[in-house]
């Protein structure tokens, strides 16, 4: 009777584990391709922003005796561009450092890359139109807009799906410890070997991954913009009497760049032409003004000056790690300054994030690898490893898939199981909390139960 019992038991498993393997392999034909096209993507960008630049900041220039004021740079800047005006100011990263511009003229937005001490003009180029902004439109949009940005979400919804059901799939059972989980021993003759190996990578990088995919998902369209981001981000109520603009901090960005930390993306901006806020800068409301006014903060690195963009515009001067201002996502800061009295305005930290904003600035900065050499290491590892995961599970399939037979070789639905209520309500949770993910898990149940059921051809040819 024990036998039979522990039979029987071994047989729910099964099928169970069978369930699991159906859903994971369901929900890999559509992450897989865009999981490589992320890594690829990711990679692309960790590299250039580690070892080149992106706005020319890094280029080195011999030390002056002192800086020229900023408003000379900008003239000299604005005069290299037909018919410049600057609309940003970057301080230089270090005394042998130059300063950096972005200036609007008759080809667009341009980069002007200036020494501080001479006023002399390095170079110009268009304005974040590199190989690194290629990649970012790449990784957040597919190049299509939103119906990319949403193709996108709905894949990295269902990543999360994928690390659960993998776990689930690789978690030690039936006498194997977590030495053979973790560190298999693989030839890769065999399609076991593979999965052994392909399930190790994936139990190591597992959460790594749900970081990247929650912190990439806060920062898409639906889940991210309509869901998380509008209930986390910083409310403008907490300005005393600061009259507010119909625009919000997310106009600050530039296309793909990401100028705004993410907790201030919707809150709306306030408007110069009041007397309210609180004195900061007490001569000339200028460049030079604001600029000195900024450096008696003592950021630990740069900081950024964005101006006014009309006659309600403010001054706003930026520190934060997205932007790569400085390593530490706890010194961000944006300070916004009267255009006409020199008044603060509005002057938001870490501390006033509320707990997602500050999740996801630290989140962020590791997403993009800005928090030093470990990071981009890990990052590196990381990238490469959600290349072999897709590759692996190829081979795998490949290995048992049947030979001269049009299938696609799903893995076989279980007979005889009895409803799985703990599996269906994390469906049911996930699919709620992730809706275009939900989107799909219903189109997939679709697939499973009724197309497949109904159409004898189709399912010879996808089971």
């Amino acid at each position: 009777m024990v036998s039979t019992t522990e039979d029987v038991a071994r047989a729910a498993t099964e099928r169970r584990y069978f369930t699991v393997w159906r859903w994971h392999f369901y929900s890999s034909l559509y992450v897989f391709p865009f999981l490589i096209m992320l890594a690829v993507t990711g990679l692309i960008m960790l590299w250039i922003s580690a070892l080149t630049e992106i706005n020319g900041e890094r280029t080195v220039i011999q030390p002056g005796d002192a800086p020229l004021a900023v408003s000379a740079l900008q003239a000299a800047a604005e005069a290299a561009i037909p018919g410049g005006v600057a609309g940003a100011y970057i301080e230089p990263m270090a005394a042998d450092r130059v300063a950096v511009f972005r200036v609007a003229g008759e080809a667009g937005e341009m980069t002007v890359v200036i020494n501080p001490y001479t006023a002399e003009v390095v170079e110009t180029f268009p304005w974040r139109a590199g190989w690194y902004d290629f990649a970012t439109e790449i990784h957040g949009t597919l190049l299509i807009g939103d119906l990319g940005d949403w193709l996108i979400e709905a894949a990295a919804s269902l990543g999360v799906i994928l690390v659960v059901t993998g776990l689930w799939l690789h978690w030690p059972r039936r006498g194997a410890g977590w030495r053979e989980a973790l560190l298999p021993k693989v030839a890769f003759s065999s399609r076991g070997a593979w999965k052994a190996l392909h399930g190790a990578v994936g139990m190591w990088m597992s959460v790594v991954l749900l970081v990247f995919l929650i912190s990439g998902l806060s920062w898409a369209g639906i889940w991210g913009g309509k869901m998380v981001q509008a209930w986390s981000t910083f409310p403008a109520e907490k300005w005393d009497a600061v009259p507010l603009s119909d625009k919000t901090h997310a106009e600050m960005n530039h296309g793909a760049e990401k100028s705004v930390p993410w907790g201030l993306e919707q809150t709306p901006m306030p408007e110069s032409g009041s007397l309210a806020g609180v004195q900061a800068v007490a001569g000339p409301v200028d460049i030079d003004g604001v600029a000195g006014f900024a450096r008696g903060l003592g950021f630990d690195g740069r900081f950024q000056i964005a101006l006014p963009g009309d006659e309600t515009g403010v001054w706003t001067i930026s520190h934060d790690s997205m932007s790569n201002d400085g390593p530490d996502p706890s010194a961000d800061r944006t300070i916004h300054i009267d255009q006409y009295t020199g008044n603060v305005l509005a002057d938001v930290g870490y501390a006033d994030y509320s707990p997602w904003a500050k999740a996801m600035a630290y989140g962020i900065a590791f997403h993009e690898g800005d928090m030093g050499v470990w990071n981009i290491a890990l990052n590196t590892v990381f990238c490469l490893s959600m290349i072999f995961l897709p590759v692996s599970g190829l081979v795998m399939w490949w290995k048992r898939r049947p030979e001269r037979a049009f299938r696609l070789a799903a893995p076989p639905a279980p007979q005889g199981l009895a409803f799985w209520w703990g599996a269906a309500a994390l469906i049911v949770v996930l699919g709620l909390a992730f809706p275009l993910g939900g989107a799909a898990i219903a189109a997939v149940i679709v697939l499973d139960l009724v197309l497949l059921r109904q159409v004898p051809a189709l399912r010879r040819v996808l089971s």
